[in-house]
């Protein structure tokens, strides 16, 4: 279980309880104020992600390759949506740990990434292979 699902509410709580005692039923309202700014503001940020994350095909990226390189481990899976501007496509069965998700750009690279319960654990970045034929071509020189 994580541990933050038990210390935020309880750290809510115990401002509240010192603010009461501090400074009676202003004090209270005061930090009560804060708190639903504060939750307004991370419901404002997962709003803001996910509408941008509607307007991209599922499972799209820009570039996998740069998405590879700014991966991090603990990354949160909205933190990765808000950098790609697209839900990932889900590769693991629904609501089953871990979870898969795959992101592809035009060229066919992809990104599996691993979450556990929410954050990322590891990802593969895959390449299409390179064909021999695809040779740049030859410079003619100017008459």
């Amino acid at each position: 279980m994580n541990l933050t699902r038990i210390l935020v509410p309880l750290g809510c709580l115990a401002l509240l309880a010192a603010a009461w005692r501090a400074y009676g039923w202003m004090g209270a309202a005061g930090v009560a104020g804060g708190l639903v700014m504060w939750a307004m503001l991370h419901y404002t940020r997962l709003m803001k992600v996910l509408g941008r994350a509607a307007e991209r095909p599922v499972g799209y990226v820009a570039s996998a390759v740069m998405l590879n390189a700014k991966l991090r481990p603990g990354m949160t899976l909205m933190h990765v949506v808000a950098m790609t501007r697209a839900l990932g496509a889900q590769q693991s069965p629904a609501g089953q740990q871990p979870e898969v998700f795959r992101w592809t750009d035009g060229t066919q690279s992809h990104v599996t990434a691993e979450f556990r319960n929410g954050r990322v654990r590891h990802w593969t970045l895959w390449r299409p292979p390179q064909s021999d034929d695809a040779q740049p071509a030859a410079e003619t020189p100017a008459p």
